[in-house]
């Protein structure tokens, strides 16, 4: 796990430790030093800590006027045990939605596991959303990871799914990404 690094081309336009109104403003990485770790697994050192022990995260981009934002998660998503939805509610994303950000789409293909507990959270992040027409778009689940919050309900507050799960994200600019996942989201209203 520690060779996986947060994904990069995009850096040049938008840098988290660089952006005054991110939550992870000033941060200062070591390239070298590994401390971060899910359960006994370092991981790359550029990834951050938003007071979950076993998900890290690092926001790819963020689009004040669009209002959308963009975060590669890595770990294991542990609602049960550590409540991992509310750190990131609380922590970055009640944030982000302060300064109107109301389309979140998470890059997930590095969320090993998924553990449930009750969505309360969710519910609260997708009413914040709601009323902007936004929304919350999982991208590229493991098949167990997507059963796991299937099973949970969250489809309710979350977007997921087989189209979400085979977006080539990288293939693409963040304002692409950002038009894909719209019209991903236009497809699943139509067939709704």
């Amino acid at each position: 796990m520690h060779d996986i690094a947060p994904y990069h081309r995009w850096q040049d336009d938008y840098d988290a430790a660089h952006d005054k109104n991110s939550p992870f403003y000033g941060r200062v990485y070591d390239e070298f030093y590994y401390t971060k770790k899910v359960y006994n697994h370092y991981i790359h050192p550029q990834w951050d800590e938003f007071g979950s022990q076993t998900l890290y995260m690092k926001i790819l981009f963020v689009d004040h006027e669009e209002g959308f934002a963009v975060f590669e998660m890595i770990g294991e998503w542990n609602d049960c045990l550590y409540n991992d939805i509310m750190y990131l509610k609380r922590e970055v994303v009640d944030e982000l939605t302060k300064q109107g950000i109301h389309k979140f789409i998470i890059i997930a293909e590095n969320v090993l596991n998924f553990h449930a507990s009750d969505d309360c959270y969710y519910e609260e992040w997708y009413e914040d959303v709601k009323d902007e027409d936004g929304w919350i778009c999982l991208l590229n689940l493991f098949p167990h990871v997507e059963e796991e919050m299937d099973d949970a309900r969250l489809g309710y507050y979350i977007n997921f799914g087989k189209r979400l799960n085979e977006v080539n994200w990288r293939a693409l600019r963040p304002k692409g990404l950002l038009e894909k996942v719209e019209d991903l989201m236009m497809v699943k209203r139509r067939l709704h």
